[in-house]
């Protein structure tokens, strides 16, 4: 029973990788994926220090309402799951006929990441010392100025590694997008092998498992070169 399984499992990756319209089929799951995922992680990395920005003003004056709704904005977004969040995107707030489901899987993804994008990048900027803030202001330079330049510089420094982290999670959440008629990596494996036995059901899933694999690992070599460079640039 296992060499049967153990043959139909080998000739079923043979069969995958010398099949054009297979390969295929996983190049363009391969793209959906990553264009979700790079869209989704700029939108999440712009709206999130948006509203780390936000969050880090004092609780009075003009900057009580944006506080407010940023505050409400992470709640939700971090207590609710993400499905959830796509589902309502795709089949409510943007149920318009021929709205591309490609941006409705961005927007949704970028604004999930953004919530927990934004925890990380403030607490960035509140570990940078305040000294050097009060100092930026005694020689008369801006509060936005300050922020954008010397602040915010420094706090992304501090937290590379969690968001290397987040954009790896926001990677492998993408798998979902099949919920809402996509066809990315995962969607694809499961179109390869259904309707087959369990060796050949399988063996997508693992070739699919290994692309994911490849692009964690070209994701935290990335992440790991940057922070050897800034490491580098601190001792100068």
């Amino acid at each position: 029973m296992v060499s049967c399984l153990s043959a139909s499992f080998f000739e079923s990756i043979g069969e995958i990788f010398s099949s054009g319209n297979y390969m295929n089929m996983i190049w363009q799951g391969l793209l959906t994926t990553l264009t979700v995922s790079a869209g989704a992680a700029v939108a999440g990395l712009l709206l999130g220090t948006l509203v780390a920005i936000v969050r880090i003003q004092p609780k009075s004056g003009k900057w009580v309402v944006p506080r407010i709704i940023c505050d409400i904005y992470t709640t939700v977004i971090r207590g609710t799951p993400m499905a959830l969040q796509l589902f309502v995107m795709a089949f409510v707030i943007f149920a318009i006929r021929g709205f591309p489901m490609e941006v409705t899987a961005i927007i949704a993804f970028g604004i999930n990441s953004g919530a927990y994008v934004s925890e990380n990048i403030r607490a960035g900027i509140l570990s940078v010392d305040k000294g050097q803030t009060e100092a930026s202001r005694a020689l008369g330079i801006g509060t936005g100025y300050t922020m954008l330049k010397i602040v915010i510089p420094q706090g992304m420094k501090n937290v590379i590694p969690a968001i290397g982290n987040e954009l790896i999670a926001l990677i492998k959440e993408t798998s979902i997008v099949s919920m809402i008629g996509m066809v990315d990596l995962t969607a694809v494996a499961k179109i390869i092998g259904s309707g087959q036995n369990l060796a050949t059901y399988l063996t997508p899933m693992l070739v699919v498992a290994l692309f994911y694999l490849a692009i964690v690992y070209i994701l935290t070599f990335i992440i790991k070169l940057v922070e050897r460079r800034l490491r580098k640039s601190e001792k100068r």
